[in-house]
């Protein structure tokens, strides 16, 4: 080879090197590009007396709670450094709050708590319970000058659970004769720190109050341990005595009790009453106990009738009075009785109408539009009032 031509051939190599450097470090500039002071975080010496945050516990398990409950617990943050500790307050939970960093707390008027070297301080982390309950797990964090421990989290878990709670949470009374008497019972447990005192006991409807005695008793130790969670209860007891009007039986029992904070805890009482007085007829609902009238237009009216039949030894002496009419449009007769088959019992026409020109109004038995009612005084010594609910709503 001469000389000339190994001239040129390392030419040519050192220019294949310099170009496979610099296409390198075209790359490497390239992936470096987005690496800025603000994505790198480097560890730096520090210099001079620096804080050190320490906790003895950042998970406190406070177990069950009550809905609409509040609790709370304290932290404790130290310095163990040797320079002083500032706290800032950061973000929580939606239902956790830090106790304000202000003065009249320990804190400064910018909000901030400094902690001298060899000190400490409490953080108290405030929650609410808040439905429909089950487990809770919500959140705290301190802001602090530790450059190795920028910032703490405190947490806050366990479960939430009723404040209290019926079991049945119905009080049930299927049928229920308008001459015996019945009695059931629901046991009410409850989930404060406190066990409750009820204050008062009472129906919704003071009219039926006298056919209806209500009691209550705490429960044992064994039997609230047999509900899980609950820390105290009481049993309410319902007796039904006799003269409850024949039909429908659907009401609320309230018990207000203390916990220590008041609270009314609502129950309803639903079954039937029956007896020696029975509806028949168009539109009479056995399964609602309710007269379906549906909706009528006030330009044409309603004309239809119904049977009362009474039994048993005091069915001659059944002769009804028509004692209140719910809406006002209904004009309510009732006929004389006559005997059925062999005169075991006695059965009663009822007319019912509405007449032509009759205001709107809206008793379906909705929301919207509750029950209408005919109240009739029935002379039977066991059931002295008979209530008809009307579920009818006039249309223009």
């Amino acid at each position: 080879m001469t000389v000339e031509k190994l001239n040129a051939w390392w030419v040519a190599a050192v220019a294949a090197v310099a170009g496979v450097a610099v296409g390198a470090g075209g790359a490497f500039l390239q992936r470096a590009t987005p690496w800025t002071v603000g994505d790198l975080r480097v560890s730096s010496a520090v210099s001079g007396p620096a804080p050190r945050a320490e906790t003895t516990e950042v998970r406190h398990a406070f177990g069950t709670l009550g809905t609409g409950g509040s609790g709370s617990h304290e932290f404790v943050v130290r310095n163990g450094g040797d320079g002083p500790l500032t706290l800032r307050k950061g973000t929580t939970s939606c239902t956790c709050t830090v106790s304000d960093f202000e003065a009249n707390e320990g804190g400064s008027a910018d909000g901030t708590r400094v902690v001298l070297p060899g000190g400490e301080t409490k953080i108290r982390v405030q929650w609410k319970a808040k439905p429909p309950g089950g487990p809770f797990r919500q959140q705290a964090t301190i802001l602090t000058d530790d450059p190795r421990r920028p910032e703490v989290v405190f947490t806050v878990e366990g479960t939430v659970v009723p404040t209290w709670k019926a079991v049945p949470d119905l009080l049930a009374v299927p049928r229920v004769s308008a001459s015996s008497g019945e009695r059931v019972t629901t046991d009410v447990y409850t989930y404060g720190t406190e066990s409750p005192e009820v204050t008062e006991v009472a129906l919704d409807d003071a009219k039926i109050a006298q056919f209806v005695s209500l009691a209550t008793a705490p429960l044992s130790a064994e039997e609230v341990a047999g509900e899980t969670g609950a820390t105290g209860g009481f049993r309410l007891t319902v007796d039904l005595k006799p003269g409850l009007p024949i039909g429908p039986l659907k009401r609320t029992v309230r018990v207000s009790f203390t916990m220590p904070e008041p609270l009314v805890a609502e129950i309803p009482l639903e079954g039937t009453v029956g007896g020696d007085l029975v509806m028949a007829g168009p539109g009479w609902d056995s399964s609602r106990q309710a007269l379906l009238l549906g909706t009528v237009s006030g330009k044409t009216g309603l004309r239809t009738r119904v049977f009362l039949t009474a039994k048993g030894p005091h069915r001659d002496s059944v002769r009804p009075v028509v004692r209140e009419v719910v809406p006002e449009s209904l004009q309510v007769t009732v006929g004389d009785g006559s005997p059925i088959g062999t005169g075991g019992a006695v059965r009663i026409p009822i007319d019912i109408v509405i007449p032509p020109g009759s205001r709107a109004v809206n008793h379906l038995c909705s929301q919207q539009g509750p029950a209408g009612r005919i109240v009739l005084a029935t002379g039977h010594p066991d059931s002295p009032e008979f209530t008809i609910p009307v579920c009818v709503a006039v249309g223009p």
